[in-house]
């Protein structure tokens, strides 16, 4: 029993991607550490950093149930999000519902995401050149690389992003 998992797969296997659960963390974080709104203009500002926020975590999920290149343009639309939380954080931080503190880990965990999400896309698309290389292995009637099974496409991945 030396193959024991040390954690059991998820049956959503999008909550076993590190990036999921870091751009969830992220979520928890603004929520907890973004200022009080005093008025409705900052409610608003507060609403719309939060749902760019969790369109990270989102687009990651909704992602991983589809086809490689579907799940690149989802992290592609990630990146968007995360853009968007750039500008946010400055916004924050220039309104006073951010200190310079907050707004510097807001500013890490956004980059860290930006690489994380980066070396995915890379990792998806060097998944699909390593089948155009042998071609004698893949079936010629499909593209591997738009494959109907999502689950097989997220079983070719490292899961450590």
């Amino acid at each position: 029993m030396d193959n024991v998992q040390e954690k059991p797969v998820s049956f959503f296997r999008f909550e076993d991607l590190r990036i999921y659960a870091k751009a969830t963390d992220y979520s928890s974080w603004l929520l907890a550490n973004l200022g009080e709104p005093t008025n409705e203009r900052q409610r608003s500002f507060v609403n719309s950093f939060c749902h760019s926020a969790f369109d990270i975590a989102l687009n990651v999920a909704e992602g991983s149930s589809r086809n490689k290149s579907q799940f690149e343009h989802c992290l592609k639309i990630s990146k968007t999000a995360i853009r968007e939380c750039i500008v946010y954080t400055a916004i924050a931080l220039n309104t006073g519902l951010f200190t310079a503190e907050e707004s510097e880990k807001s500013r890490e965990y956004l980059m860290e995401l930006t690489r994380m999400i980066g070396a995915l896309i890379i990792s998806l698309q060097r998944g699909s050149r390593r089948r155009d290389d042998y071609p004698e292995t893949t079936d010629t009637t499909t593209d591997s690389s738009d494959s109907a099974d999502p689950i097989d496409a997220l079983d070719a991945i490292d899961i450590n992003f």
